[in-house]
């Protein structure tokens, strides 16, 4: 038995049953899949385009073909940026790669060079990434605007497309920014529905207050900008977004998250909703709405309650550094996941670690065989296996099997 450093809040750390982070249970080389299945490991992905540098094999999004019915429907794709300091400027580049094989292995798929983002004004950790059904095309968005990407043979001639938006103003923001007059206005999210014809972008980061625009799929195949949509009731910039329900291709409703509240657009009525139960001054990072609407945020994690309202996460305790017995609800949240196969399962990812719940978010387990570090995304496999990723890599976790054992109990 481990014990915490301190015990004044009785708490007992057990010994817990993972293989160590980066090592390979021997089920992997035996190919005993239903061994594989019940044991509890953690592993590094180490096939992701780039230099391998700091946070270049961070995926900042992971997204499926949005097509229920697609015969690519297991197929993924994630977005990494190789943006180190050690490399030349030139030669720094955003990567596109897919996995067919539950995110064990990627290909890369498109490279988009440093002419369509600044690496200078806070990118590689709020670019987006929307895929058209069976990996067709995508969007992805930088400092520089949205911009639409057609493969090809080869991933370096990827064709780069800007689609239009807003462009900085005359009337300069009160915060001071690199940008001038002109510059396309930083593009935050991007949603494509799941027929790959329809497609909602959110602009504006200190450079303009927030707008979302609609496009739709023009005749030649560029994306042709319908309008803004209703005004935004708030003047903070868009951390994120997502559909009320993604695999339509009509949804009824557009989530977005801001940095101080949730508001809902219902897209019959263009009338916004803000979302009840979400705190003062909550930074939005991510939304789920598999079962309901999640939200991790800063400082929470927020439960459904209705379609416009929340629950913030305040009795289960979250353990901040696995040898420590710091714990709270307090964590500051990036993404929460939910396995559309089995509901109750959960997965955040927050500034101190990983953390599972089994229990619809009731109670939480910190997954402690990662390297200490800043996680942003994760993803659940059909299988129940999940990938997580954050500034220390990106990782293959079998928390949920029947092998991992309690990584924390409370003491009576």
């Amino acid at each position: 038995m481990k014990v915490a450093k301190s015990l004044r809040l009785g708490l007992i750390f057990l010994a817990p049953t993972m293989v160590a982070w980066g090592q390979t249970p021997s089920a992997d080389h035996s190919g005993n899949a239903k061994k594989d299945a019940d044991s509890c490991y953690v592993r590094q992905v180490k096939s992701l385009p780039g230099s391998h540098d700091f946070a270049a094999e961070f995926i900042e999004v992971i997204v499926n073909d949005p097509s229920p019915r697609g015969r690519n429907r297991n197929m993924m794709w994630g977005l990494t940026a190789d943006l180190s300091d050690n490399i030349p400027a030139e030669e720094r580049a955003l990567y596109i790669s897919e996995s067919a094989n539950d995110g064990e292995t990627w290909t890369q798929v498109a490279r988009v060079d440093s002419r369509y983002f600044d690496a200078g004004i806070d990118e590689g950790l709020r670019n987006g990434l929307s895929v058209a059904p069976g990996g067709a095309e995508f969007v992805i968005t930088t400092q520089k605007g949205a911009f639409q990407i057609l493969p090809r043979a080869k991933a370096s001639d990827a064709i780069v497309r800007y689609i239009t938006g807003p462009r900085v103003s005359h009337d300069r923001p009160w915060i001071s920014i690199t940008k001038k007059e002109g510059d396309p206005v930083r593009a935050a999210a991007a949603k494509m529905t799941a027929d790959g014809r329809r497609l909602i972008v959110g602009y504006g980061y200190f450079d303009m207050n927030p707008q979302i625009f609609s496009y739709h799929k023009g005749r030649h195949g560029s994306w042709v900008r319908d309008g803004p949509l209703a005004e935004l009731p708030t003047d903070l910039d868009i951390l994120s977004m997502q559909w009320d329900k993604p695999g339509k291709a009509r949804p009824d409703s557009l989530y977005v998250g801001t940095g101080d509240q949730a508001y809902r657009l219902d897209l019959h009525t263009m009338k916004w909703t803000l979302v009840g139960g979400v705190e003062p001054d909550s930074a939005i990072h991510a939304i789920n709405t598999v079962g309901g609407l999640h939200l991790a945020a800063c400082w929470g994690v927020y439960e459904p309650v209705s379609e416009d309202v929340v629950a913030r996460v305040t009795n289960a305790e979250f353990v901040y550094h696995r040898d420590e017995d710091e714990t709270g609800p307090n964590i500051r949240a990036y993404g929460i996941e939910v396995d559309p196969a089995r509901p109750s399962r959960q997965v955040v990812t927050a500034l101190t670690g990983v953390y599972t719940s089994r229990d619809g978010g009731q109670n939480w387990k910190r997954l402690n065989d990662l390297p200490e570090g800043e996680y942003r995304t994760a993803h659940f496999n059909l299988d129940g296996t999940v990938i997580v990723s954050g500034m220390q890599g990106t990782f293959l976790a079998n928390p949920f099997s029947s092998g991992c054992g309690p990584h924390l109990r409370t003491r009576d």
